[in-house]
């Protein structure tokens, strides 16, 4: 499970980066980034306890 955490929010960060320097969406784009850290952080808390 843990894993699959960390494939969800590479591609979140690498979609957040995509649109960030090369599309300018918006706050789309900061919803993924968003969402990536959150997933980054459950991964670590799971891993931790």
């Amino acid at each position: 499970m843990g894993s699959i955490l960390y494939i969800i929010a590479v591609v979140l960060v690498i979609g957040w980066l995509l649109g960030f320097f090369v599309y300018s969406l918006g706050a789309i784009i900061h919803v993924l980034l968003v969402l990536a850290v959150i997933a980054i952080l459950l991964a670590i808390i799971r891993g931790a306890a």
